[in-house]
């Protein structure tokens, strides 16, 4: 694969759209790509690489999933069941004229995850399940908006948590946000993955290989897959309008887990550990990193 399509003239318009000639615009990443490629890299394709229209997009769609969470966050208290967190967001997502991404997807009944305790993903809310003094509970939802794919979670404490499950709330967040620092274009996927791993080991917890993060956006899941057990130098070349989720799932004991036989969804620790995750949508820049959902 070449992105350096020899069919495509130096001063025809540019494949991404944005009206500029392909030698002022995408021309000179491309050339750099191949490079990398030839050095062996593992390079992500064209479609990978989001054009400005479609950032401008998922940014909207991110708008709305920020604000759905954040009314999470005034609303969740001890004694509220979890269904009352998904007639929440669905109502926020849907008076804003967007559609909550979980709802139907492959068969999930619900328009959000709430995740509690020993949940270490895909927790389906309940009228049965009520938060109560001493929870940690993940909610993680996903936006779409015209089109374009938003995709976060955030951790909360419910009253009085214990010291122990303070702490792998916050190595949890603190992995996220040493994997946001680690982004960089022309490191690896791997680079990132490993700041992330090591973090929470010197920290005394585990992480989930089973699950990553995903490319998001166009689609809800989308190229690469975002390994957190990953080595330095390895996995995919993180490149410039990348677009993809950091969402360690962190375990206070071991990283096995278990799926509900009954649901067929939810995921717990296999040894009952306590689980945490946050979640954030990463677009790869110039110089770094941005930030558009959490």
């Amino acid at each position: 694969m070449e992105y350096t399509n020899p069919k495509m003239g130096r001063n025809e318009l540019c494949w991404c759209g944005s009206g500029k000639k392909y030698k002022k615009c995408h021309m000179p990443l491309d050339l750099k790509i191949d490079e990398y490629e030839e050095q062996g890299y593992e390079v992500p394709e064209r479609a990978i690489i989001k054009t400005p229209e479609e950032i401008a997009g998922i940014k909207e769609s991110a708008k709305i999933n920020i604000a759905a969470l954040d009314a999470v966050a005034e609303k969740i208290h001890p004694g509220m069941a979890t269904i009352e967190i998904d007639d929440l967001v669905y109502d926020v997502v849907t008076k804003a004229g967007a559609i909550p991404a979980d709802l139907n997807y492959e068969g999930y009944p619900k328009s959000v995850c709430t995740s509690v305790n020993n949940e270490v993903c895909h927790g389906i809310p309940s009228e049965d399940v009520i938060l109560k003094d001493g929870d940690i509970v993940n909610v993680d939802m996903s936006t779409i908006y015209k089109g374009y794919y938003s995709d976060s979670s955030r951790m909360f404490m419910i009253g009085d948590v214990s010291e122990e499950n303070q702490k792998l709330v916050r190595v949890a967040k603190e992995c996220v946000d040493l994997g946001v620092k680690a982004v960089k274009p022309w490191k690896t996927l791997g680079d990132m993955g490993d700041v992330v791993h090591r973090h929470a080991v010197e920290n005394g917890c585990s992480v989930v290989w089973e699950f990553g993060g995903h490319g998001c956006g166009c689609e809800f899941h989308e190229d690469p897959f975002v390994s957190y057990v990953s080595k330095p130098g390895e996995e995919m070349l993180m490149v410039p309008g990348m677009c993809f989720t950091i969402e360690p799932m962190i375990n206070l004991g071991r990283p096995e887990i278990k799926v509900d036989e009954k649901n067929g969804w939810t995921v717990y620790t296999r040894d009952g550990s306590m689980s945490a995750q946050w979640e954030v949508q990463a677009l790869v820049t110039e110089d770094g990193c941005e930030v558009l959902a959490y």
